[in-house]
């Protein structure tokens, strides 16, 4: 049936696990209606610049971008993330999460410091764009003081939430109980680095019996606890570089007169893009091969192919990750040659390896248990799949000095890579995760409409590729980034770019239609009221349902 006609959707049933999962998921696609319309407005923007509600004003449109980043990778992204992560671990451990009352706070920090950043974007046009270089965030005669400092507090109060996670997760995988009860944290560390796959394969190599044949963390525990590594470290240079640009917002605010140019400019930019390329790999390369490998498993119910090659990439992966910011630098004069070659282009290059082998495992795991029903899981699985396999090769074109001469500051850079790679091949990888865990944090809640999933599905993997795509082109005709147009040039381009992201704003609309009428008004005011129980413990295996239904 594509339509149901009521609701079997009982919130006062959901354990507080379920509850506080749910609470960040409806936030995060919440965030994410705000940062798809800002990004239709942009649209529209360049295509007349008289539109209300930019109508011409420079501020207003630089404000928009520079907070449309926070609300969409922040605000949307990190929540949809950290939520399915806190429900997984649990799942996948079969263990209690450590607190729910951490997780609590962590949607609550990134709800509240995402809309800061929106108000001092809103309320004082504070637009110095996401990249915040120095000494730009600190510059008080072009910006309010005010707006900075709401600004800098929100991505301030991120971070916390962000650190909170992490803290959250790692507590719940070290924890000495159910299948760890007898591990030690040495067999953890191991396993959750991803050290026993390789050391399985060279033991293979050498005709050696394998150092484990159990490991002591599922291959995807293992991509969670190996990106959050990079999640860490990021979270800790964003909020120096925020703490940095604080101080000088407040000494200014006070009267004082701090000398910004004290700041080595070039050594802050290589400091602050180290930190948020580590979001890049953290979040969407590791993350995301983790999300492919136990989509993989549960779609298709089989062993992931090449299970130790998966873990030893995601411990190669560690290092490469480590080492790629300075492409962000390539076009940067000062930056040092050596730099450039080594980290820039080569251990980039390189990333085409490690991505590219996880899409090539997670095919072949699906090609190997054939025939398979094409469920909603599996259709946004290839889509993310899709997605990735369009803008990892994008970008690993920019990835050579000559090329990023004429590529890095153009929408070439913005569209055909970071938004296919966000739009297309994260996103739809996030809502084959939402499909899974609907049933498991519903209690088998059925959805509403099958025809509305679909209609979602076609238009925001068109619609996604589509803006990026024509982004893309524009940008190999020359169109700048970080620009705004006033005279209507490539206007084409941003006219088929706008009807593709208004295509993405009717998916949104229609998949936030699906899910309040599949749980109800009263059920959507249920998830943020108390839960009964404080824990909630999985001593469960992945349902049956959720495997056999894949099955042709």
């Amino acid at each position: 049936m594509s339509v149901m006609s009521g609701t079997n959707f009982d919130a006062s049933k959901l354990t507080a696990l379920q509850k506080v999962t749910l609470r960040a998921v409806v936030m995060s696609f919440l965030f994410y209606g705000l940062a798809s319309i800002e990004g239709t407005l942009m649209r529209m923007a360049l295509i007349n610049p008289s539109l209300p509600p930019i109508e011409g004003h420079a501020a207003h449109y630089f404000s928009i971008m520079t907070v449309h980043p926070i609300i969409g990778i922040f605000g949307s992204t990190y929540q949809l993330v950290f939520a399915a992560f806190m429900f997984l671990i649990p799942y996948l451990t079969k263990k209690p999460l450590y607190s729910v009352g951490v997780a609590n706070f962590v949607w609550i920090m990134i709800t509240l410091g995402s809309a800061l950043a929106w108000i001092a974007a809103f309320v004082w046009s504070y637009a110095p764009l996401y990249t915040l270089y120095w000494p730009l965030p600190a510059d008080t005669e072009q910006f309010k003081v005010i707006g900075g400092i709401v600004f800098i507090v929100g991505v301030a109060l991120i971070m916390v939430g962000t650190l909170a996670f992490i803290y959250n997760i790692y507590a719940t995988i070290f924890a000495k109980v159910g299948i760890h009860a007898n591990k030690t944290t040495k067999e953890l560390l191991i396993s959750g680095f991803g050290i026993d796959g390789m050391l399985n394969l060279i033991n293979k190599l050498r005709g050696k019996p394998p150092y484990t044949k159990e490991p002591a963390l599922s291959l995807p525990v293992v991509a969670i606890f190996r990106g959050t590594v990079d999640t860490f470290l990021d979270a800790l240079v964003i909020l120096g570089a925020g703490i940095l640009v604080l101080v000088y917002l407040i000494a200014d605010a006070s009267g004082l007169s701090w000398n910004v140019h004290a700041i080595d400019a070039l050594l802050y930019k290589n400091f602050f893009w180290w930190g948020l390329d580590l979001v890049a790999d953290g979040l969407v390369l590791i993350y995301v091969a983790g999300s492919w490998y136990l989509l993989a498993t549960l779609i298709t119910g089989e062993k992931l192919f090449m299970e130790n090659v998966a873990r030893a990439a995601l411990l190669l992966e560690l290092f490469v990750s480590w080492m790629v910011w300075s492409h962000h630098l390539l076009a940067d004069q000062g930056q040092p040659e050596m730099m450039k070659l080594i980290s820039g282009e080569m251990v980039t290059a390189f990333e085409l390896l490690t991505q590219g082998l996880a899409l090539f495992i997670t095919l072949m795991t699906l090609w190997k248990a054939r025939p398979l029903k094409m469920t909603f899981p599996l259709k946004y699985l290839l889509g993310g799949l899709l997605g990735f396999g369009l803008a990892v090769p994008a970008a690993i074109i920019q990835a050579d000095m000559g090329m990023n001469r004429i590529l890095h500051n153009t929408q070439w850079i913005i569209g055909a890579h970071v938004h296919i790679a966000l739009l297309t091949g994260l996103y739809m990888t996030l809502y084959s995760v939402v499909y899974v865990l609907w049933p498991l944090v519903t209690n088998d809640t059925k959805l509403y409409s099958t025809k509305l999933a679909n209609a979602h599905y076609w238009l925001h993997l068109i619609g996604s590729i589509g803006m990026g795509a024509f982004m893309g082109m524009a940008g190999l005709e020359g169109m700048l980034r970080r620009h705004f147009y006033m005279d209507g040039e490539f206007r084409t381009f941003m006219i088929l770019a706008g009807i593709s992201a208004i295509m993405m704003v009717t998916a949104w609309v229609l998949f936030m239609i699906n899910i309040i009428m599949s749980v109800g008004i009263k059920g959507l005011i249920g998830i943020f009221l108390p839960a009964k129980d404080d824990t909630a413990t999985f001593g469960i295996e992945p349902q049956p349902s959720v495997v056999a239904q894949q099955k042709a």
